[in-house]
């Protein structure tokens, strides 16, 4: 199983896909991400460091995840034939492991001491926590003050694997403020500590590095399809935020132009700024941030524009350079979904398949159902289930809960304080 074929839409030498990538960081970060590319490019030639990879994928993670023919929803839907890729049986509840397993051996392999990590749903940082405890490392994680009240389970979770969570209060209290904490963090303890990036992006090689570890994704689905329709598919749909499973999707996929891409994004409640999350709608505009170039959302003054996702995975104002790229060269068709078209997949896919999926991986199921009943019977979809979607009990309770769960929460708020 290689993990490391390239494809033509790598980047070059200098981390650039097209125009899109680089590394703009300060001095002080030049060196050390020297040192962390041609670290990995040595890890991808050791064997030793590929079979526990491997092993850790197998044993620890629970890879291969299930490519489950979705009967019920296909059948509802009257279009392609459907099928789930299961990222959310995962050990953690999503895909955020495979990378996060990549990158710990990697840290372990330089001998790094502490770990460092953003998050906005929480699975990254919970998966970052997982690792830490799993290898002894020390761990701090920055999530934005919104997402870590909204996505307290995970919070809980990760301070019981012994990591420091820390909200961050300034800015949007989002996602994109979590990352520029981290980094500032990283720039003061670049000797012991390893900034373990959560998605595709960042400055170079950590879009390249986290696409590979997550390759696995697209891997798995191609053996597992041709053993049980003989074919490859004819689509593949995942969420996109930063963009990690979706390119862990993909990415086997790109050089068959056969084979249609669908990413989708979080349209939100709105077409305003601050309303959603869309960055590949209508006019894209570039811009540098944290560490990379690629299309950021931006106000009328050029800077960084507030955003809005009921899933705080997508609630992020960026998206990977590679992405940037493969929608510039049309490689892969971006839609957005609303908030409401995203609840009403959360409801069908459960009423239908008895699955609960992550907020972020039911804007997927969203874009599924626009596309699949225009497709054909014999037609062939895959969605990527990247995550599950315990940690959104909280926000699914609000929006779909009624009196019920409000009464729930005002008892069990009545016994904490007794």
């Amino acid at each position: 199983m290689n993990l490391f074929s390239k494809t033509q839409f790598d980047a070059d030498e200098k981390g650039y896909f097209g125009e899109f990538g680089g590394s703009y960081v300060p001095e002080l970060l030049v060196g050390v991400l020297g040192k962390l590319s041609l670290e990995y490019e040595e890890a991808k030639e050791d064997y030793k460091f590929i079979d526990e990879l491997q092993d850790l994928y197998q044993n620890y993670a629970g890879r291969p995840t299930p490519l489950y023919f979705a009967s019920r929803l296909t059948k509802e839907l009257g279009g392609a034939k459907i099928y789930l890729k299961m990222e959310g049986l995962l050990h953690t509840g999503a895909h955020k492991i495979n990378h996060c397993l990549g990158q710990a051996l990697l840290a372990k392999r330089m001998g790094k001491k502490r770990l460092i990590a953003e998050t906005g749903a929480g699975q990254h940082g919970l998966a970052t926590a997982t690792v830490a405890a799993k290898f002894g490392f020390e761990c701090t994680i920055y999530m934005g003050a919104v997402d870590y009240a909204r996505q307290r389970p995970n919070v809980f979770w990760m301070k019981q694997l012994g990591a420091k969570v820390i909200p961050v209060e300034y800015g949007t209290k989002r996602l994109k403020d979590a990352v520029m904490a981290a980094l500032q963090d990283w720039m003061s303890d670049v000797g012991d500590g390893y900034y373990l990036l959560g998605s595709a992006l960042g400055p170079h090689p950590y879009p390249s590095m986290v696409r590979d570890f997550q390759r696995i994704i697209g891997v798995e689905v191609g053996e597992q399809l041709q053993l049980q329709e003989g074919q490859k598919p004819n689509y593949l749909v995942a969420c996109v935020g930063g963009g990690s499973n979706a390119i862990g999707l993909f990415h086997n996929f790109l050089d068959d132009e056969n084979i249609k891409l669908i990413g989708v994004e979080a349209g939100g409640k709105g077409d305003k700024v601050g309303e959603n999350a869309a960055r590949l709608q209508g006019q894209p505009e570039v811009g540098v941030a944290e560490g990379y170039k690629s299309f950021f959302l931006q106000d009328s003054d050029g800077n960084i524009a507030p955003t809005h996702s009921i899933s705080a995975g997508l609630d992020y104002a960026g998206i990977g350079p590679q992405h940037a790229h493969l929608f510039q060269k049309e490689r892969v068709k971006y839609i957005s979904v609303t908030d409401e078209e995203v609840l009403q997949a959360f409801q069908k896919l459960a009423k239908t398949e008895g699955i609960f999926p992550a907020l972020e991986s039911a804007h997927a199921v969203a874009g599924a159902i626009r596309i699949a009943p225009n497709c054909q019977k014999d037609e062939i979809m895959v969605i990527n289930i990247s995550g599950r979607g315990d940690k959104d009990l909280f926000i699914i309770g609000e929006e779909l809960g009624g009196d019920s769960w409000k009464e729930y929460l005002e008892e069990r708020s009545k016994i904490i304080k007794e």
